[in-house]
């Protein structure tokens, strides 16, 4: 064992890297990190907290953005205080909210962003 670990950061390929960026400002608080060159001449954004993010890569137009390697993902979770307030933010973004639980341990609701990544939005307030 290496010790304790944790995800420094996730890499997801969007086409609206300024929308995402919005999106995930107003859910979570997060706020940009770096942004810069990345593969092939496309750029990426990291965007999230001082300890964690999520790197943002917009491909260069003309170059293919599907990499094989990322088709297992589910979805990417991400935890809130207010799941009503996160919900709103949500919906005002033009997407839309589905498959609502209220089970052990949480409240959750997902929904597909833009470029069609779901994402799983739980509270456990």
């Amino acid at each position: 064992m290496v010790g304790s670990a944790r995800i420094e950061h996730v890499n997801l390929t969007t086409f609206h890297a300024a929308r995402m960026e919005d999106l995930l400002a107003r859910l979570c608080g997060w706020h940009r990190r770096w942004d810069g060159p990345s593969l092939s001449g496309g750029r990426s954004i990291h965007f999230g907290s001082d300890r964690d993010y999520i790197a943002l890569y917009t491909p260069k137009e003309g170059v293919p953005a599907t990499f094989e390697k990322g088709a297992p993902l589910n979805h990417i979770g991400i935890e809130v205080d207010d799941i009503d307030a996160a919900e709103a933010i949500v919906s005002e973004a033009g997407l839309i909210p589905f498959n609502h639980g209220d089970y052990e341990p949480g409240r959750r609701f997902y929904f597909l962003d833009w470029d069609g990544t779901e994402w799983e939005v739980v509270s456990y307030a």
